[in-house]
């Protein structure tokens, strides 16, 4: 079989480079954008350092290069020589400074169209959690799946969202009272309506609707079967009349009436009331001249007096009881105060502590997770270039890379020596390029790893992958030798070089049916690295 070199990952129609443009030749154009780099981790494939910006080193957005060579953002350029020419950074690193070549300059530098074209060609995922977005690296601006701030509440809401949220979910949106059109905020209509004057009230005797609360006072004096207290009430008369009929109330009631007004008028202590045995009549003047008349006078006024003494020395012994109550309620309030301030600051310590265990136990969790996942390589891990991967759940596996849930997986690392290559296997169980849905395809990944710096580069090293018949009869084999002048296999400068390998690897109909290669829904591939020449 003969060796395909592809990329792996999502592939995405090319699109057209963004347009980056220079009015003349004097200044960067006014509208390049106000954002710095793309992302590094928007790509599905591992970048190449050509296409990093030198200011920012996220992926190139809207790219323009200097005259020594190197590449800037639009934006990252702008900000750059923004104060005037200065040195390119990026040339003394590279101990390759000179003058005025390695001069940054904004009417020397040019926008990179071709650059641009080839990162808006790079398989590219989003980044916001639900979104399923592949394609060129210029979606995240438009993303429904992008969490946006409300301008009215200030909390983060979906792209999608951002409209039903502002008409029915927004807490500080603005809303016009139905009833007085007057405008409140959401969390202020509530309140409104309990003093709104325009707020519908009915009436409980009527049943009348739809009353503005303005008026409602009016039609209760006027409302036919509204009730209403009896005008004595004030001095002790129980009875509620309905509107039109208090005077009957009061003809009816007349001697009731008399008879609680009696106590007032004798407590009133008036001089001129005399008491007659005559049955019909309550009280009748003292004659002129009657004997006796200023005496009464004098009995009645000495009687009120002593009364009024009585109940103002009550109330003074009313009012020297409550003081003492107040005062020892306010000594209570201050003791409360002051146990409640004892407390807040014992719950502030107590809070700060947990914040500082959970601090702690965070940062044990992320050790624990890197410490499994090392004990993990190193179950799995070879050091002589051969390397056996077990599969098992393939059914399962297989199933979910047809729904697209997981198109490829990747195998634990091995090493063609201790201090060697560090090299992977990437399985895409449903086909990937022109293998998709009718063969399994196989990638051989060259990795990065600690002894880099002392290898020969670039890997050259025949690869051998094959798919293990488990009757040991006729394994699947594909061998390729590496071509030197592919990025695959060049000294890797992120986590993993592009994949490369066979997208023809197994016919999926070779796993059909009782397969030799499909066992106990477990499958078994093995890659060796010819370690001749190392």
């Amino acid at each position: 079989m003969s060796h395909i070199s592809v990329d792996c990952g999502s592939h995405s129609p090319r699109g057209p480079s963004p347009g980056v443009f220079f009015p003349g030749a004097t200044a960067l154009p006014p509208g390049g954008g106000p954002l710095s780099g793309i992302p590094l981790s928007v790509l599905s494939v591992p970048m190449e350092d050509k296409y990093r910006c030198q200011h920012c080193h996220q992926v190139l957005r809207k790219p323009v290069q200097a005259k020594c060579g190197h590449r800037f953002c639009v934006h990252c350029f702008k900000l750059l020589t923004s104060s005037g020419p200065k040195p390119c950074d990026a040339c003394h690193q590279e101990d390759i400074y000179e003058e005025p070549v390695s001069i940054l300059n904004s009417d020397q530098a040019f926008p990179d169209n071709a650059a641009g074209r080839e990162i808006a060609s790079l398989p590219a995922k989003c980044l916001h959690q639900g979104c399923s977005w592949t394609g060129s690296a210029q979606h995240e601006s438009h993303c429904d799946y992008e969490q946006v701030r409300c301008e009215a509440c200030k909390n983060l809401v979906l792209r999608s969202e951002k409209d039903r949220h502002a008409d029915r979910e927004c807490e500080a949106r603005t809303l016009n009272c139905k009833y007085c059109k007057v405008s409140f905020n959401y969390n202020q209509i509530k309140a409104h309506d309990e003093t709104c004057v325009k707020f519908p009230l009915q009436c409980k005797d009527c049943g009348k609707k739809r009353i503005p609360r303005e008026k409602f006072n009016d039609h209760s004096r006027s409302c036919a079967k509204s009730k209403t207290a009896c005008l004595f009430s004030e001095v002790g008369c129980k009875a509620v009349i309905e509107n039109g009929r208090h005077g009957d109330h009061e003809q009816s009631s007349t001697v009731e009436h008399l008879r609680l007004l009696l106590p007032l008028v004798l407590s009133a202590g008036r001089a001129s009331v005399g008491w007659e045995d005559d049955p019909g009549c309550l009280y009748r003047a003292p004659e002129e001249g009657a004997p006796g008349g200023g005496r009464a006078d004098a009995a009645v006024a000495t009687v009120t007096s002593v009364n009024l003494d009585k109940k103002v020395n009550a109330l003074e012994n009313i009012a020297c009881v409550l003081n003492r109550e107040v005062e020892r309620s306010s000594f209570t309030l201050e003791a409360y105060a002051h146990q409640r301030r004892l407390d807040q600051d014992k719950m502030e310590n107590l809070g700060n502590k947990v914040r500082q265990l959970e601090r702690t136990l965070t940062m044990r969790d992320l050790q624990l997770a890197e410490t499994e996942q090392l004990l993990r390589e190193l179950q799995f891990c070879t050091y002589d270039g051969v390397f056996i991967w077990k599969i098992s759940e393939f059914l399962r596996r297989r199933q979910d890379a047809l729904a697209g849930r997981t198109p490829a997986m990747f195998s634990p690392a091995f090493y063609s020596s201790k201090y060697g290559y560090k090299m992977c296997l990437r399985l895409y169980l449903n086909g990937d390029g022109t293998g998709r849905g009718t063969h399994l395809s196989l990638f051989f990944v060259v990795m990065r790893g600690k002894c880099d710096a002392l290898l020969k580069w670039p890997f050259s090293q025949k690869v051998t992958l094959m798919l293990l018949d488990q009757n040991n009869r006729e394994h699947i084999i594909d061998a390729f030798r590496p071509d030197v002048t592919s990025t695959s296999f060049q000294q890797p400068i992120s986590e993993m070089n592009i994949a490369s390998g066979c997208p023809l690897f197994c016919p999926l109909t070779t796993l059909a049916g009782k397969s030799s290669y499909l066992r106990n829904d477990n499958i078994f591939i093995k890659a060796i690295v010819d370690l001749t020449g190392l």
